[in-house]
């Protein structure tokens, strides 16, 4: 949840977005909404990179899915923690 003075900020910027949002005629929203569709992917794929740059993750990451798809997983209320 946004808490404090930065959720303040970011509740003040998404009110003023969406009321620029709602003075932009059809085809401007439609470019609008491809430029954050463009920003939000750009985001996902530096945290993509940014997960496979690290050494070893990409092999455990393969190992995590044989074990899920082989059964070999343990359900997290099984664990005694």
């Amino acid at each position: 949840m946004i808490e404090g003075r930065q959720g303040v900020k970011i509740r003040a910027t998404l009110i003023e977005a969406e009321r620029r949002l709602r003075s932009l005629s059809p085809e401007r929203l439609r470019v609008a909404n491809y430029l954050l569709a463009y920003l939000q992917e750009r985001k996902e794929s530096e945290a993509t990179a940014e997960l496979l740059s690290l050494p070893g993750f990409e092999a455990a990451l393969r190992r995590a899915v044989e074990q899920a798809e082989s059964g070999e997983v343990v359900r997290l209320g099984a664990l005694e923690l």
